[in-house]
C-alpha cells in the first residue's frame, strides 16, 4: 500500500480531512448552526432586515444591492441565498456572470472542473437560449479545504481499494489497480470539494434578468433522511 500511497501523493495533498469543521463560508462566516445565530452575524457585518420581506437581510456584496436569505434544514444552516437587488437587461446580465466567473476562476480560495472556463461567449443571444431551447446560465465552483490531512485521504482509499483486492495484491499492484486506485482517489476528493459548492444561476423576469447565488453546506442538505 506504500506503493500506491507514493503514487497519489500529489493528490493526496490537495485534498481536506473528513471533518465538518471545514464548511463552506460566507464573507468568512461557517454556513452553519442555526438560522438566528446566523443573521446576528450577518448583521454584524452591516446587514440589515428587509423592509418588508420576513427573515431577509439587504446590504451591499461584491459591490451590488443584494437580498440574502438563510435556509435550514432541521434547523441547521445549510445555505445561503443571495440574489441582486435589482434586474439589469440581457447585455449587462452577460456582462455580470462572466465578471462573476473571472473573479471566482482568479480567486485561489476557489476550485472549478471546468479546465475551459464557465463564461458565456460573447456573441451567444442569452435570452433566445433560455426561451427557446430552455437553456440554463449556471456556473459551479468548490471553496478550496483549509484543513489537510492526507493520512484521513490515505484511509479512507486503502479502506476502498481494499473492498476488491487484497493486502498481498496491493503490495505490488497492476497497471489495472493503480489506474482503479487513481480513479477512486478522484472520487473521494470529489465527494470532499463537492460539499462546499458555491454556484450561481441567471434567472429571467420577463424582458429582465438577475443573479441568484448559492453559498451549500452539503454536510446539512437534506438527503432523504426524513421520508
Amino acid at each position: 500500500m506504500k506503493k500506491l500511497a507514493l503514487i497519489f501523493i500529489t493528490l493526496l495533498f490537495s485534498v481536506a480531512m473528513f471533518a465538518q469543521e471545514d464548511v463552506t463560508k460566507f464573507l468568512g462566516i461557517p454556513v452553519d448552526g442555526f438560522k438566528s445565530e446566523m443573521i446576528k452575524k450577518l448583521k454584524a457585518k452591516g446587514y440589515t432586515e428587509h423592509p418588508y420581506k420576513a427573515d431577509v437581510l439587504v446590504g451591499e456584496f461584491n459591490g451590488r444591492d443584494v437580498e440574502i436569505s438563510v435556509v435550514t434544514n432541521n434547523n441547521k444552516v445549510y445555505r445561503i441565498f443571495v440574489q441582486d437587488a435589482y434586474t439589469v437587461d440581457e447585455y449587462n446580465i452577460k456582462i455580470r456572470y462572466n465578471k462573476l466567473c473571472e473573479q471566482f476562476e482568479n480567486n485561489k480560495r476557489y476550485i472549478s472542473l471546468d479546465v475551459d472556463g464557465q463564461a458565456i461567449p460573447e456573441d451567444e443571444d442569452i435570452s433566445d437560449q433560455m426561451l427557446i431551447y430552455n437553456k440554463r446560465y449556471e456556473a459551479l465552483y468548490f471553496q478550496a479545504p483549509e484543513k489537510l490531512d492526507t493520512m484521513a485521504v490515505q484511509t479512507a482509499l486503502r479502506e476502498k481499494i481494499l473492498q476488491k483486492y487484497t493486502e498481498d495484491q496491493l503490495a505490488n499492484p497492476t497497471p489495472e489497480m493503480q489506474e482503479e486506485a487513481l480513479k477512486a482517489t478522484f472520487d473521494i476528493a470529489f465527494d470532499i470539494y463537492e460539499k462546499k459548492s458555491v454556484w450561481f444561476i441567471i434567472n429571467k423576469e420577463g424582458s429582465k434578468y438577475r443573479i441568484l447565488m448559492y453559498y451549500d453546506n452539503k454536510y446539512n442538505e437534506a438527503n432523504g433522511e426524513d421520508l
